[in-house]
This record gives C-alpha cells, structure tokens and sequence, in this order.
C-alpha cells in the first residue's frame, strides 16, 4: 500500500486512477481493494457518472453500454437511483446478468441440458450399479433417473425456456439459479466463442461489486474471457478477500489475477471510528497485512469484549447486562432505553437460527453442502416454494382475508393459470371450485392457533390438491414417503452400505420440521429479523453494534470462536491446512469476526460465551485486539 497524506481526502485519487483504466481504446483491467468502510460504493457511483459523462455519447452511437454486476437487488437499486436509471448503464445481480447473456439461446440451451441431463443419468446409474437393491437411496436414485428421464424427453417440445432471478422456476421449460449460471460459464468458454462476442462488444466496460463472493466458475470463466481480449474489454473488480462469506466464492481471487493487471487500493475507512478501525486492523493483520485510517474528525469510539460463562441460562439476560455496561461506559442512553437501540449480530447461522425460531429447517438443510449457500441468501427453490407460494396463502387464511388468498391463488396456483382456465372452457366454475377446495383442504391443518403442522403434512396437502406446483426435489421424496416404504426391503446392514444422498436426506430431515418455522426464516433472509449474520449486513452500518459468539450454541463446524481466541486448540485437521496453504476455520472465522465488528459507526460490544474466560482474554489482550481495561469477565 502506498504512502499517501494523512488526511480525509486521501483516497480520491484512487478515483481518477480507476477512470484512467476505462479507457475504451486502450483498456486496463483492476481489483480494486477496498476494506469496510472505505467508500467503495461511492466511488463505483463516481466512476459511472464520470464515464457517462466523458464517454457516454460514444458508447450510445456505438450501441454499447457499461453492464455493472452486484450482489443483492438491493444493491442494484441504489445505485440505478444514483445514476438516474440511466438506461447506458445496466445494474443488476449475477443471475439477472446471466439471463440476460443467454436468454435467446434456446437451442443451444436445449443441447447443453441434453448433454448434462445425460451424464447426471448415467452418474445415478453407475451408483444403482454400485449400491444396494432396496435400499431407500436405491428407490430415490429410482426416482431421481426417472424425473430427469422426463424432463430430458419433454426437452424437444419446449420452444422456450424461462427463467426469473427472483422467482421459484418451476416448470417444465423453466431453469433453476445453478443452471443459469453454469450455462453462461460454459457458453462463455466455449471454442467458438460466440456469447464472449457478445459480452465484449455490447458491454466493453463489465465492473463487479463484491468480486470475492461471485461464483468460482463463473469468475473464471470471465478471467478466461478478459485474457482473450485484454485489448478491448476492462474488467473492473471492487471488493475485500477479507470479506469473503460464501463458500463458492473463488479462493485466492487477488493472487489468480494476470501480471498485467492493475490493483489500486483504497486506505480510508469512513464509517468506523478510530478505536474500532484498529480493531479492524489487528483482526485481519495475520491474514493479510492489510490497514485503514479513520477519520481524523471521528469521535475515538468505543470497543469493549465482554466475556461469558458458556453455561449461561439465560441468555438474553445476559447480553441485556452488556448493554447496561455499554451504557454506563459511554453514557449513551440508546444502549437500553430504544426499542431496538443496538444492532445484534451473530457470527453463526445456528445461532440465529435458534434465535429466531426456525432451528430445525435450518439444521436439517445446513448438512448438505450443496443446499448451504442457497439456504443462506435465500435462493433455494425448495425453500421458496413454501415461502413464496405457501406461506402468502396460509398468512391469508389465518388473517380471515379471503381476497388475499384469492389474489395469490390466483397469482400463483397452476390451477387459476391462463392456461388452465383456457383449458376449461365453459367448465371454468369447477376449476374455480378446484381452487377453493384446495384452499379449505389447506387450511384444515390449522383448526385452531395451537395447531402445528410439518411441512411434509403441508407438502401433502399442497401437491394432492395441486395448489401449487411442487419442486422436483421435493416431489421425488414425498413419492418415496408416501409408498410407506414399499420397495424399501434392503437390511439396516445394506442401509448403511448405500446410505441416501446428502441432499436428498437434508430434504427429507427438514419436511419434519414444522411450517411455522418458515415465517421467521423468511424474515431472516429478508433482513426483517432482529438480529443478522454476516451475510444480512455486509455493506450496512449501525451506531450501536453488539456481536454476539459462541460456539455452544453456533453448534457448527466450519467456524470456532475458541480457537480464533485461543481457548481451545487447532484440530489436526486445522494444522494441516494450514501447512498445505488451504484455508482453516480459524481463516473462515476471522473473516466473519471482521466484517461484524467493522459495522460499528460509534461504539461496539462484543460479548464471547466461552468456556474458558481466561484463555479468551489473555488471548484478546496478547493479540492486541483490546487493551486489558477494555476487557471485562461477567458472572450470570
């Protein structure tokens, strides 16, 4: 990083250094550094409404435009607003930008689902060859090979195919969000090179925000596409390894990049006061050496750790303690008097999971590692079925609002669909009938506020009724349930030989858990929860922030606070990831502990649940991190 004046100015430069590399006629491509804070949205703004500007005619003669990818629609909004939605300048998601690249190759997207429907048919055959006559994995591959058999011979009678980045595709000439995008990465690398033509032509300037957390395959593939035209195509990416939460983001972006490529880095942190900006600083110092300066006109802030014994009953006791010693520190009222005068924020999933009220979905999907970053930014279609078709009707039902269920009947069922209703003919009051009957059947699994039905016992009612179009997945395993395990003869001993697909077993654990769950993880992926995670606040900032660890109740394996601050020892599957280069759940977890602790705008409590408090706070003081009077242990 280089020197620069220690003042509040001293990244705008980097600025007119980013507009220097989208040049149309000699184009530099760049991985812009910026940390928390640091005014990276800002700058992105800044940098578009400069090209508009300066270039903006000749891309509009051209018929070219500046294409920005961001990662949630909120994002995109924002800065659509900040621009002007201005129509040279295209802002969306991953997905949408995806759909948008390929949504006119029909054939072409026919042929690559043929080619991919066929080897996933001839991978289940292999295991059925493989595996154990009767078993339950036996009849789900059974299940599986015949629902993909269908969908590959309906595939020549579909003209069409659709997609919605934010809806549920289901469907028969319908993709899902890991089609799309593994489409667009193959279509971008292929021999012949047609959509990387398209790409490169249409939008000669492609910038991505939060870079980190863009899908490995599709990152490389836009690698592959920059190194085949460096001379005409600037891609331009803004984001922070450090804060990288997904787990198919591409590992080792920064070190993957070409030789020729520029990384200018931003130095100032905005948001945080000093205190908290040094915190900042030590958390990732042994990652990546990487710092920001605050603000010289920012107050110094306050951080405190508090520590917990992990045996605390009461919980939220507890915590209320810390923010009753955070308001006798800074004298801040907010910390107990507002409603909602602080920001929680949990470092791990199960704990907001079990915080909110939906445990039991999220545990049983959080096992199949395939399910995890779709559970997490709420882009499973299972998961939407319920919570988009669902849960709208039984929310009306439970509200006695008949025209709210008729509008998403009506919105959502295949029953009322134009197509079905055409269909009927002069019969369209039974089909009307059909509708409502479904809804009564529906709503007879709550006779009174007591009640709490599963979402197998919904999923029942649903597809028996055919309220709604039921995902393919799902629909695969309540075919298998409700034969009552005919077909299933094999031996416990052949059971556990040829044991359920990962996937499939998540699937079938979570249709056990009750429907009600569905509501607060709807609220939690929607950013309505009381607290967040990570993943619900990057990009945002609070005046009060109190991040909460502890590994108790985080009950996960892919993270550990103990060991980040010292109180339990490396696994040995830890030390050798570490000597092999590969990241470790102590790396995993200093990430996350970063992006939490750098949304403080003013003061920040972190209260750590530990089973060893000396351990945590030698650590704690040792590191840096915080100074001896900065730390207090709690008794509750």
């Amino acid at each position: 990083m280089n020197p620069v004046a220690d003042d509040n100015t001293a990244d705008d430069h980097v600025d007119d250094v980013l507009y220097s590399y989208v040049d149309l006629d000699s184009p530099k491509s760049f991985l812009l550094f910026a940390g928390a804070g640091s005014g990276k949205t800002r700058s992105l703004v800044t940098l578009l409404e400069r090209v508009r500007a300066e270039k903006g005619r000749r891309l509009w003669l051209g018929r070219r435009k500046i294409r920005v990818i961001t990662y949630t629609n909120a994002a995109c909004d924002e800065i659509n607003r900040r621009l002007g939605f201005d129509p040279l300048i295209e802002v969306s998601t991953i997905h949408s930008f995806c759909w948008s690249l390929i949504e006119t190759f029909h054939s072409d997207i026919r042929g690559w689902l043929k080619v991919n429907l066929v080897k996933e048919i001839a991978e289940l055959r292999d295991l059925a060859a493989r595996g154990r006559a009767g078993t339950k994995a036996a009849i789900d591959r059974e299940l599986s090979i015949a629902s993909k058999e269908r969908r590959l011979g309906h595939l020549d009678d579909i003209q069409k195919f659709t997609y919605s980045p934010t809806g549920d595709n289901r469907g028969r000439g319908t993709l899902n969000h890991s089609e799309v995008l593994a489409i667009t990465a193959d279509f971008l690398t292929e021999a012949d090179g047609t959509l990387t033509e398209i790409l490169v032509n249409e939008y000669p300037v492609l910038l991505i925000d939060e870079s980190q957390d863009t899908t490995r395959r599709l990152m490389d593939a836009f690698l592959t596409v920059q190194a085949a035209n460096r001379e005409r195509f600037c891609l331009g990416l803004f984001g922070d390894m450090m804060q990288r939460i997904y787990a198919d983001g591409k590992v080792g972006l920064a070190d993957a990049l070409p030789a020729d490529w520029a990384t200018p880095a931003k130095v100032m942190n905005h948001r945080c006061p000093p205190r908290v900006v040094k915190l900042i600083n030590k958390i990732r110092e042994d990652a990546d050496g990487q710092a920001q300066r605050p603000r010289t006109d920012k107050t110094d802030g306050t951080a405190r750790l508090f520590i917990l014994p992990s045996g605390a009953e009461d919980k939220r006791a507890a915590e209320r303690l810390v923010a009753e010693r955070m308001q006798e520190i800074t004298g801040d009222p907010l910390w107990t008097t507002a409603r909602v005068g602080y920001k929680t924020l949990t470092l791990e999933h199960h704990m907001a999971a079990r915080r909110a009220g939906f445990l039991q979905l999220f545990e049983a999907l959080d096992q199949a590692d395939d399910l995890r970053t779709g559970l997490l930014d709420g882009s499973l279609p299972g998961l939407n079925f319920f919570r988009n078709d669902v849960l709208p009707v039984v929310q009306a039902i439970q509200a006695d609002d008949p025209f709210s269920v008729a509008a998403v009947v009506r919105r959502r069922s295949p029953l009322l669909s134009v197509a079905a209703l055409k269909a009927a003919g002069d019969a369209q009051e039974i089909q009307l009938e059909r509708a409502q009957a479904a809804v009564d059947t529906l709503a007879a699994l709550w006779p009174d506020q007591n009640a709490s039905p599963s979402f197998h016992e919904v999923l029942e009612i649903v597809s028996s009724t055919g309220l709604f179009d039921v995902p393919e997945v799902l629909g695969n395993i309540l075919r298998r349930l409700q034969g009552g395990g005919q077909g299933v003869t094999a031996s416990a001993e052949d059971e556990a030989a040829d044991p359920q697909d990962p996937v499939t077993l998540a699937w079938q654990s979570f249709l056990a858990a009750p429907f009600a769950e569905i509501t607060p993880y709807a609220d939690y992926v929607t950013g309505a929860a009381s607290s967040a995670t990570h993943q619900g606040v990057k990009g945002l900032e609070f005046p009060r922030v109190m991040v909460v660890i502890d590994d108790s109740e985080a009950r996960g394996f892919l993270f550990s606070y103990e060991k980040l601050f010292g109180a339990k020892a490396k696994s040995d599957t830890d030390k050798r990831n570490e000597a092999e280069g590969k990241e470790t759940t102590i790396d995993r977890t200093r990430r996350l502990f970063y992006v939490t602790c750098s949304r403080a705008e003013e003061a920040l409590a972190v209260a750590a649940y530990s089973e060893n408090p000396a351990a945590v706070r030698d650590t704690a003081i040792r590191q840096g991190w915080f100074d001896s009077n900065e730390v207090e242990v709690l008794a509750v």
